[in-house]
């Protein structure tokens, strides 16, 4: 499965994930990390970000950079919410993040802040046929959405993070009964707009996301914070929430550090926190709030996935592939068939990453050897690959640099036959690098040309599945694939060999 990479800067702390993900959302999470900034309070405060904040964020990246990098991820995207948003500075603060993580940042509306946790709740917790409302108290804003039958139907952004209130309503220790009133009565305000466009009752349930909403179902279950994964989908009672909100509001903070499940940094913001999720349950007539663990960073990936992000830089691009095809058709090559192992060949690439671990760039010289690997044909059927070896080496095909269609050349000879060789001066005149790269991606050649070995596409889908003893490669075709079968298993030998796994052929109808 392609990996991918997501950062959501929110205003009070930044979070990474990076995982494997397909299409339809499964994930195998690779790495993550958060860390509280607080970045919001300068903000809500004073209208823009501390300088402190800038060196903060800077370290904290570069920790999650270091992270994520060594993956080989295909894409990143870095987004920033409500902080940044209202910051004098935040263009500043964005060209930093830039510049740390190498790419450009983005600052994203709170309807795309509102999409992203949506997705990310539907890939972690689908509701396909039922009403929902979803709860997400960030930092600086609170993002409160109506689902039904597993599309958005509206969301709203409202300034009602537990941080920004917590700034602006709370200064003292515990909270002044005045103040609370405050905070409940602009609650009430901010809320308004939404209450008069959704409609209360009907909900099947109220899912909360955020720390906000973890630490509340965590305190009325009395799970731990060192547990608190096991909060989710786990639920507390309006009662519960109400009677938190009134016992925490009456607290130091010492005191609601000790409550369970209350972390130590989440009691300083978690009161307007609670005031919220009280409000939100109340008017919309919802008895109990579950947590789900999904969040921002959940429907980034989810989103990059869906959208093949980063698939660029593992495909020939347009012009390539436009010379790639013309020169093939120039030696007879059957380019239906041709196209069909350069679909299996990325296919391959892509699930066999954590094996062969190949930079993205490489998957464009695999696809160009799938197109002209069997050029050599026009010269004569025996020994095509040497033939096409030769062509491509010594041709004028244009899109490459030298190095680039000597190694395509390289693939093309190897993707039959011998394996790569001390015994060939051409492949041993290559760096070890090279040569581990020409091994691998030759190897996973044979196998994607195996796939189609009737030349009749019988194949319509592979899935390839990684288990520390072995390789599954399973077919889905409606057709007889014992030819397919058959090359795939003369290959598997060699595939042992190099990725040191054994290969297991499977079929589905």
């Amino acid at each position: 499965m392609p990996r991918y990479a997501a950062i959501d800067i929110g205003s009070n702390s930044v979070r990474m994930m990076a995982a494997e993900v397909d299409r339809q959302g499964t994930f195998q999470v690779l790495a993550e990390d958060r860390q509280v900034t607080r970045l919001g309070e300068s903000v809500f405060r004073t209208g823009s970000i501390d300088p402190s904040s800038f060196d903060l964020l800077s370290s904290v990246l570069q920790r999650m950079a270091a992270a994520y990098k060594p993956l080989g991820v295909l894409a990143l995207r870095a987004v920033a919410t409500a902080a940044v948003r209202d910051a004098s500075n935040g263009g500043d603060f964005l060209d930093l993040v830039s510049n740390v993580l190498g790419q450009p940042a983005e600052l994203i509306s709170g309807q795309e802040e509102a999409r992203l946790i949506h997705l990310g709740v539907e890939t972690r917790w689908p509701h396909p046929t039922e009403r929902i409302l979803i709860i997400d108290i960030g930092g600086g804003s609170a993002e409160i959405i109506e689902a039904d039958q597993g599309s958005l139907k509206v969301a709203f952004s409202r300034p009602l993070g537990a941080v920004r209130l917590h700034s602006n309503f709370l200064l003292d220790d515990p909270p002044a009964p005045a103040d609370l009133t405050r905070l409940q009565d602009f609650i009430k305000e901010k809320l308004a707009v939404v209450t008069r466009r959704i409609s209360p009752g009907n909900f099947v349930r109220a899912i909360g996301t955020s720390a906000s909403a973890s630490a509340i179902v965590c305190a009325a279950n009395r799970i731990p914070r060192a547990r608190r994964t096991d909060a989710d989908r786990r639920r507390a009672t309006l009662p519960q929430i109400r009677r938190l909100y009134r016992d925490l509001s009456q607290m130091t903070i010492a005191q609601r550090r000790a409550v369970t499940g209350i972390g130590p940094r989440r009691a300083e913001i978690i009161v307007p926190g609670a005031a919220v999720l009280a409000a939100v349950l109340d008017h919309f007539r919802i008895p109990h709030l579950a947590y789900c663990s999904a969040g921002v960073r959940d429907g980034i990936l989810r989103d990059l996935a869906e959208r093949g992000a980063g698939d660029e830089r593992i495909r020939l691009d347009r012009e390539q592939r436009l010379l790639t095809e013309n020169f093939a058709r120039r030696f007879g090559v059957d380019l239906k068939h041709a196209r069909k192992v350069s679909i299996f060949a990325r296919e391959l690439f892509l699930a066999l990453e954590p094996l062969h671990r190949l930079s993205p760039e490489q998957g464009r010289l695999l696809e160009a050897a799938a197109y002209l690997r069997d050029t050599g044909h026009a010269i004569n059927d025996m020994g095509h690959h040497k033939h096409s070896q030769y062509i491509v080496a010594n041709s004028d095909l244009a899109g490459f640099t030298d190095s680039e269609r000597v190694e395509v050349a390289m693939l093309c000879r190897y993707h039959r036959k011998a394996m790569p060789s001390s015994r060939h001066s051409d492949f041993t005149s290559l760096a070890p690098d090279r040569q581990r790269v020409i091994t691998l991606l030759s190897t996973i050649l044979r196998l994607a040309d195996a796939l189609d070995r009737s030349r009749d596409q019988r194949i319509s889908s592979i899935s390839c599945s990684l288990q520390p003893a072995a390789v599954t490669l399973t077919l889905t075709s409606p057709s007889d694939v014992s030819l397919e079968r058959w090359a795939l298993e003369r290959a598997a030998p060699q595939f042992r060999q190099v990725f040191q796994r054994p290969l297991t052929i499977g079929s589905v109808p």
